[in-house]
């Protein structure tokens, strides 16, 4: 199989770059070249956010065409009208943010979706922009367009960092503010389980939006933690603490304590979506464990500083206000 990769050097990128020299496959990237590529992968070099950025593969023929794209959606509709008579599947890593709100527990790929537009020349608002890019893979593949709709995305190379901060937070050791409930659970997919179950799937010719996640109550925050704590052999001590003083004392779920989302609409949408569709086609999800460690043992390997996406803020809970309400 002749694979394209339209990045394919960070995070999720790099797990369909990892899966598919595991198949044996033949991989090329199209990226700016600012990381390099493991020997065997057919560096292509362009910038899609300007003219004649697409150049490279103006020539060239792929069985599956990967697109992790998350700014303006006129850069989707450009690289798939130009690889659309050249290429036979169309893999876009989208979002469940396409939802719109509220996103009832339980939902499937049939809930009403934000509005969009594949023509959009910026990326100022999330759920819209990968909206847009799911219309444009659409507008040139049709039914040959897979759309994945993942949520929390964890794992090795995470440049968001949410489970990296979680495992330095608790490495530290001491006393660790753990958002409760304990038993809270939570849906989220490994990205490399993401990446190897949308490579099998666009194999086989599946087409179409699919949320992509594990299961709702796959793991729970206890577990998750314990996980941490676990894996760093660090003497942290979790202490468990309820929504309500957490939020009294003006911390921000998902952003001052990554990960965590407190029961309520924003859960929900979240962390309870109906993924029945994608554990029909063959989704697999690794052990929290696992995934966990292998983050650990990458963090570890790079000296202990992941890396930052520019477009992201930084996350995680100040020192002080933790320990205020601890």
């Amino acid at each position: 199989m002749r694979l394209l990769i339209l990045g394919g050097t960070e995070f999720v990128g790099r797990a369909y770059l990892e899966a598919g020299l595991a198949r044996g496959w033949e991989v090329s990237v199209l990226n700016r070249g600012t990381h390099p590529v493991p020997r065997g992968v057919t560096a292509l070099r362009g910038d899609r956010g300007v003219p004649g950025g697409l150049a490279a593969i103006e020539r060239g023929e792929w069985d599956i065409v990967v697109d992790t794209w998350s700014w303006a959606p006129s850069a989707v509709r450009d690289a798939a009208e130009a690889l659309r008579e050249r290429s036979g599947r169309y893999v876009y890593v989208s979002s469940r943010s396409v939802y719109a709100a509220p996103t009832e527990a339980g939902a499937d790929e049939s809930a009403r979706v934000v509005e969009g537009s594949p023509d959009a020349e910026d990326a100022a608002d999330y759920a819209r922009t990968k909206r847009g890019g799911e219309l444009a893979a659409e507008r040139h593949f049709g039914d040959r367009a897979l759309l994945l709709r993942a949520g929390l995305v964890l794992g090795p190379h995470e440049n968001i960092g949410r489970l990296p901060w979680w495992l330095r937070r608790i490495a530290r050791g001491g006393p660790v503010l753990a958002p409760g409930p304990r038993d809270l659970g939570l849906q989220y997919i490994d990205a490399r389980d993401l990446a190897s179950w949308s490579l099998d799937a666009a194999e086989k010719g599946l087409g179409g939006p699919y949320n992509v996640i594990s299961r709702p109550g796959f793991a729970t925050m206890r577990e998750l933690l314990e996980a941490c704590v676990r894996v760093t052999a660090s003497d942290a001590e979790l202490r468990w603490v309820e929504p309500g003083p957490i939020l009294a004392a003006g911390i921000e779920p998902w952003q001052d304590l990554p990960i965590w989302l407190p029961p309520g609409e924003d859960h929900d949408m979240m962390h309870r979506a109906d993924v029945s569709k994608a554990l029909a086609a063959g989704l697999a999800c690794r052990p929290v464990g696992e995934t966990v460690a292998d983050t650990w043992a990458w963090l570890r390997g790079i000296g202990g500083v992941p890396p930052q996406r520019p477009d992201r803020p930084q996350v995680g809970l100040d020192p002080e206000v933790e320990a205020s309400v601890l």
